[in-house]
């Protein structure tokens, strides 16, 4: 079992910037991919970021160029610098995680852009 535990959502103003981080409990081998989803009241929960444990990066097309994703693998943790937020990334922000051909979930973090 892999636990996940997200921090840095909240409301910021539209072309203001969050970092969220999600860090993954301790395991005996490590976590390959992790990566941000996200679902807005409504939506399919759609694709964030996302990267693997060599740091190759995949992006959804409404975040490129305004969102990088990193992750420090001697913590477990995942991070999403998030700049340029506009209310259309208003949405529930969840972290997940790769490890021995599980996909683990974290709780969601809100993150709520408006003015």
């Amino acid at each position: 079992q892999v636990q996940l535990v997200e921090a840095g959502g909240g409301l910021v103003q539209p072309g203001g910037s969050l970092r969220l981080s999600c860090a993954a409990s301790r395991t005996s081998f490590p976590i390959s991919a992790m990566g941000w989803y996200r679902q807005a009241p409504g939506k399919q929960r759609e694709l964030v970021a996302d990267i693997t444990r060599d740091r190759r990066t995949n992006y959804g097309d409404s975040v490129k160029g305004r969102f990088t994703i990193s992750r420090d693998n001697a913590k477990n943790t995942v991070y999403l610098q998030m700049n340029g937020l506009n209310p259309d990334d208003t949405a529930l922000y969840y972290c997940k995680a790769v490890h021995l051909g599980q996909y683990y979930w974290g709780q969601g973090t809100q993150v709520t852009v408006s003015s």
